[in-house]
């Protein structure tokens, strides 16, 4: 019975095994499929491509056929040499002049040689401009079309996808994964064809002059091919690995850059840059080495097959940094081409699916039970059972984190639920087509988005044929039209990224008239008015209430005035519908609803909110950006950086690059020396030190160039962080410019470092070199040859200032694509439920139309100067043969002093330098704008440790005439003579319309601008002569939109005191304060969840708390709530408000609020119109008033 147990252990055990190795074997070979370079070539790219490979290759038998030309003329050079060279003093004289007079028609034959350098010099010349220009336009052609199927790919993914892929990773996939790609399949892998076909032709004709010598030489092949087959597969891989770190911190920069507001105010830069350190990266290099051959009777016979063999060897080693670029290029191909071919189970790109003739609007959720894939232990919806009648308003109320907003992204399906069905009209919507559906749906958001446009561009997303007078009448109904109009430029004027030029009630009823503009047949609205003031949300929510009729509506709101008169108002409550009716149905049953409005009855009869003062100039106050100065890509003027400045970065790895250039020396000269000393039979010394030299340089420059790389990485995002918030407010700076920057820059700046910089080097020596073995033996050629290097030098520079030109042009043009990429996925809910992939893939292809065009402009000068590179050594080998056989005529030389020989190769080594000029261009560009950035002397060191910290710090707080635009609009001042004081200990509160300085007032109390007059003093100092950083840790900030990283609960709130080890018990208390502790612990890994990017796994009213309580963490003496309760629902706002009054005590505490429940026990409460203080006073002193505040009483009792 054992024996039959232990038999079957053993069989389970070998089919586990099995089923492992297969796994193994099917993950290699998908690695293999998606890795391949060429995979979305089309017709014209293959023709392309087999053009420029049959130049490549007719290109690379240009140097070996020469050595057949060579071998000939040396025979005959020997034979003359011997002739002319006679003893005269034992032959006669007229022996000698007859000898001598046989030999002139010798010489006439080497002319005539002379003439085959130049036939295949232009021949070279042709072919290799055809082989450069045929790979540069299909690479080019291919880049462009693997872009934009990564780009539409990503767009039409699903929300599932998004959750669990952190949104910095794909702007890396975009930018330095696909510039990897394209490297990979462009000149270089023409240049590694040509390089392997020399290496051919070398062998072929090494055999057919002489197949001994050639197997003596050929000994180490094997060597050669299997080193170098291994280090392509172990670079490939490398690579891969290399990258998935690269796009991880992408993503954290991503991440941080979006967040630069939360970061600076929390002090955590130093934090948030020791996260991007954690990168490491391996380089390897790879080597050969050539070998012995023996003497043959016949020299000229000799030299073809030893220097064709050699130059055939030589070419398979200077394939090294192609191959490199090519094993690079498979290893990117592979995480990129599998987001490509991803299969989308919820495609909006699909045409499948119904399209209902008359969409009625019939709305049923049955027996729904939903989790996030994310969070698949988490139930959100457990058994939903809810039908909607056409054109039935309905709420839905509940706590935060009930399923309210999960029910609108699944009927919009952006999920669908493993378990029930949602119809539509009684269809289920899988079988409806997904785009023909999401068009019908209008949604505003609880958080609006806006985009990088004009403010008519906004409206018009909700409808692509909308006309003007639609935009004008959308903007009058959702209460945006005046202060629209009294702007500078109308509606076209640009809101910045993320709309984040406009203030949180100006955004929303932006929002509110994109959803309109769309006259859907459903309307969603999520908290659609939360940030509105009394008199806008009156205004709109009349306006909303019209739009309603003959809609669909389904409603999430906290303020029960929004909803009291849905059609039918439903009740939440952990995943499950509870209760369901009218609204005096629901107060006579008394049961959740009942609950909630009691609750707010209890506070201040209703939820109140303060009335919009509408002042003349107040609305006009926000940092807007001009139109024209945004879509134009204005010209940067960079600081010229010279090479050793790049170099100066490597000082940490001198003694590496030290080693490598002497490594790099001596490999360079070993070069030359073999034109000297093969005849010697030491060649097999002279490989055994060629192939220790190259290892050793490859490992020497490969360690310098990657730590460079990394170094300028991590001083780059560090300089980032250090940068004032007013240059991020610039559109130069956009996050996706400075993704894209961040993620391409360091990276080309390796192009001129690493196995080029070995490449330089050696190239620099093996000329040096060969320049003064030539002049040892034969002074007379070697000037012919340096008169020939000027005409080199020029054409190399010009093709380099011509490459540095489309460098720059292409850099920008692609910063403006990763600007475009970016705010589409980072904003990808509102995209999809707009249904507008394709117009953002359409203005994403445009931005690349330049670049594409650039690209193909640039491939003849690219072509052009790398075949004069590579054929001018021809011609002035020509040069050389003709005035060589003068002047052994002439008896200034013989053939003994090899002065030809010697520099052949130097020759080679420069033409190989001479390809490598696009990438130097490249990387001067990017020199230069990461040394523009790193040199940039921010107007708000965030990094000063200048100034004076207190040694106490009471929070008293004086605004005192302050003046104040923003830097992008400098004509428009939002602050004109603010005067306000609060003492310590007390709560000030600041009302006014939506845009009018009071998030301005909290934003140059953190120091995040400076006022142009006036000053912000802290207990008596101007804050300007405070410790910056010791200040911003004495502030406590709640903003109205909170942002949470993608990191687990305990380390966002740990993220409020980023100064010293916060405890656990710590958070806890933190956590209890705000309202969330009991959420955190019902929730499976309780402080270690993590909360996705952005907070995405939370609802608005979740990541609100936390916000708070990473404020209070900190336990700073001046608290800063900016709409801090905003998102939240009756209930918990009861809780947290009580929480936050409690820790107001013994604090300084400024609120903005529309909510006048929440600023009502304010110590002082300031009305501000026109950029200052009209009235200030307490609630009970401005009612006694009856001025500007008593109006908002009044109106917020009418309400």
């Amino acid at each position: 019975m054992l024996d039959k147990i232990e038999k079957r252990r053993k069989e389970r055990k070998k089919e586990k095994k099995e089923r492992k190795k297969e796994r193994k074997k099917e993950r290699k070979k998908e690695r293999k499929k998606e890795s391949r370079s060429f995979t979305f070539s089309d017709a014209l790219d293959i023709i392309l491509i087999i053009v420029g490979s049959i130049a490549a290759v007719a290109a690379g038998t240009g140097q070996p056929i020469i050595i057949i030309i060579f071998g000939q003329m040396t025979n005959s050079f020997v034979v003359t040499s011997l002739n002319l060279f006679v003893d005269f003093s034992t032959s006669g004289w007229l022996e000698a002049l007859n000898k001598f007079l046989k030999n002139v028609l010798t010489l006439h034959i080497f002319h005539s040689h002379a003439y085959y350098f130049v036939g295949i010099g232009f021949a070279v010349l042709l072919c290799s401009f055809f082989e450069i220009w045929t790979f540069v336009i299909a690479s080019a052609r291919q880049t462009s079309r693997i872009r934009d199927k990564f780009f539409f790919a990503v767009l039409h993914q699903e929300m599932a996808w998004f959750d669990t892929t952190p949104i910095g990773t794909l702007n890396t996939r975009l930018t330095e994964d696909i510039n990897t790609i394209h490297k990979g399949i462009g000149d270089k892998i023409a240049i590694l064809i040509q390089n392997f076909s020399t290496f051919l032709t070398g062998i072929i004709i090494g055999f057919a002059y002489g197949w001994k010598l050639t197997l003596v030489i050929l000994s180490v092949t094997p060597l050669i091919a299997v080193s170098g087959g291994l280090w392509s597969y172990i670079l490939s891989i490398l690579t891969t690995k290399e990258l998935m770190a690269y796009a991880k911190a992408g993503s954290v920069a991503e991440e941080i850059l979006s967040a630069i507001r939360t970061v600076i105010a929390f002090n955590g830069q130093k934090k948030n840059y020791n996260n991007i350190l954690d990168i490491e990266t391996m380089h390897l290099q790879s080597c050969c080495t050539i070998t012995l051959g023996t003497l043959y009777p016949d020299i000229g016979c000799y030299y073809s097959v030893f220097f064709s063999v050699l130059i055939g060897a030589f070419s398979l080693g200077q394939a090294s940094p192609n191959l490199e670029n090519v094993a690079n290029a498979r290893g990117a191909a592979y995480q990129v081409f599998k987001i490509i071919k991803k299969p989308r189970p919820i495609d909006s790109s699909s045409t499948e699916g119904f399209k209902l003739d008359k969409l009625r609007g019939e709305i049923e959720f049955k027996n729904i039970y939903f989790s996030y894939p994310s969070r698949p232990n988490i139930q959100i919806l457990r058994g939903l059972n809810l039908k909607i009648q056409p054109g039935q308003t309905i709420a839905l109320v509940g706590s935060s984190g009930c399923g309210k907003s999960t029910t609108i992204q699944l009927l919009q399906r952006f999920y669908d639920p493993p378990q029930g069905q949602i119809t539509i009209d009684g269809h289920d919507i899988r079988t409806l087509n997904i785009k023909w559906m999401r068009e019908n749906i209008g949604i505003v958001s609880q958080e609006p988005v806006l985009f990088a446009t004009t403010i008519a561009g906004n409206i018009r997303y909700g409808k692509e044929d909308i006309t003007d007078a639609e935009i004008e009448q959308a903007a009058k109904e959702a209460n945006a039209y005046d202060f629209i109009m009294k702007l500078p430029d109308k509606f076209n004027t640009m809101v910045g990224e993320r709309g984040a030029q406009l203030s949180g009630g100006q955004k929303q009823r932006i929002a509110i008239a994109r959803a309109l503009a769309r006259n859907p047949k459903i309307l969603l609205l999520d908290e659609a008015t939360s940030a509105l003031d009394n008199q806008s949300e009156s205004i709109v929510q009349a306006a909303l209430d019209q739009a309603r009729a003959g809609r669909t509506t389904i409603v999430i709101a906290h303020r029960l005035s929004t909803i009291r008169t849905a059609d039918v108002i439903a009740g939440f409550e952990k995943g499950v519908l509870v209760e369901q009716g009218t609204h005096s149905e629901l107060m006579a049953h008394k049961g959740v609803y009942y609950a909630l409005v009691m609750q707010q009855v209890m506070r201040f009869s209703v939820s109140v909110i303060l009335s919009d003062i509408s002042p003349i100039n107040c609305i006009a106050a926000c940092n807007l950006v001009n139109k024209e100065n945004f879509l134009s890509l204005q010209k940067e003027t960079l600081p010229d950086v010279p090479y050793t400045r790049i170099l100066a970065l490597n000082k940490p790895e001198l003694c590496y690059i030290a080693v490598g250039v002497v490594a790099a020396a001596i490999a360079g000269g070993v070069t030359p020396a073999f034109a000297v000393l093969f005849g010697k039979i030491i060649g097999v010394c002279l490989g055994l030190l060629n192939f220790c030299l190259y290892l050793l340089q490859g490992f020497t420059f490969g360690k310098s160039g990657e730590a460079l790389t990394m170094r300028l990485r991590s001083l780059s995002f560090k300089a980032l962080l250090q940068q004032e918030i007013g240059w991020f407010d610039d559109h130069n700076n956009g996050i996706g410019v400075l993704l894209t920057r961040l993620s391409t820059d360091a990276s080309q700046v390796k192009g001129a470092t690493g196995s080029r910089l070995a490449l330089m080097t050696m190239t620099f020596f093996t000329l040096v070199t060969a320049l003064i073995i030539a002049f040892a033996h034969g002074w007379h050629l070697t000037l012919l040859i340096l008169a020939c290097i000027p005409f080199i030098i020029v054409a190399k520079a010009i093709q380099a200032k011509s490459m540095e030109g489309h460098a720059a042009q292409d850099q920008k043009a692609l910063e403006e694509a990763g600007r475009i990429s970016t705010e589409v996925v980072e904003n990808i809910r509102t995209v999809v439920a707009l249904t507008r992939e394709d117009r953002f893939f359409e203005n994403y292809k445009a931005s690349l139309y330049k670049p594409y065009k650039d690209s193909i402009k640039k491939a003849p000068i690219n072509g052009i100067s790398y075949a004069i590179g590579q054929s001018f050594n021809f011609f002035i080998n020509a040069a050389v043969f003709r005035f060589g056989a003068w002047l052994i005529a002439h008896c200034f030389m013989n053939f003994e002093q090899l002065v030809f020989s010697s520099v052949i190769f130097a020759a080679m080594n420069a033409g190989q330098a001479n390809s490598l000029a696009p990438d130097f261009s490249k990387s001067k560009v990017s020199a230069q704008r990461i040394f523009h950035l790193l040199d940039r002397k921010p107007v708000i060191d965030s990094y000063s440790e200048e100034g004076e910290k207190l040694e106490k710090f009471e929070g008293n707080i004086e605004f005192k005439d302050i003046h104040f635009a923003y830097p992008t609009r400098p004509e428009v001042q939002v602050l004109q003579g603010l005067n306000v004081k609060i003492n310590k200990g007390q709560t000030l509160a600041l009302v006014g319309s939506s845009g009018c300085g009071k998030s301005t007032s909290i934003q140059l109390l953190e120091r995040f601008y400076d006022p142009i007059s006036g000053q912000v003093i802290a207990d008596g100092v101007d804050t300007k002569s405070l410790h910056i950083q010791w200040l911003r840790s004495r502030l406590g900030l709640v903003q109205q939109e909170p942002i949470l990283f993608d990191c687990s609960i305990a380390e966002n709130i740990q993220y409020g005191d980023n100064s010293r080890v916060v405890s656990q018990e710590e958070i806890e208390e933190a956590a209890k304060a705000a309202n969330i502790h009991n959420f955190i612990e019902n929730l499976p890994e309780k402080y270690n969840t993590r909360v996705g990017d952005k907070g995405a796994q939370l609802s608005g009213g979740q990541k609100q708390r936390i916000a708070i309580a990473r404020a209070l963490v900190r336990k700073p003496a001046v608290l800063l709530l900016d709409e801090a309760t905003s998102a939240l629902d009756t209930e918990s706002e009861k809780i947290v408000q009580k929480a936050l009054d409690e820790a107001r005590k013994g604090r300084t505490c400024i609120v903005i609020a529309h909510r006048l429940s929440t600023i009502q026990n304010s110590d002082i409460i300031a009305v501000i119109q026109n950029g200052r203080v009209v009235e200030q006073g307490t609630h009970s002193q401005l009612l006694a008033l009856e001025g500007f505040y008593y109006a908002l009483v009044n109106a917020q009792v009418s309400h």
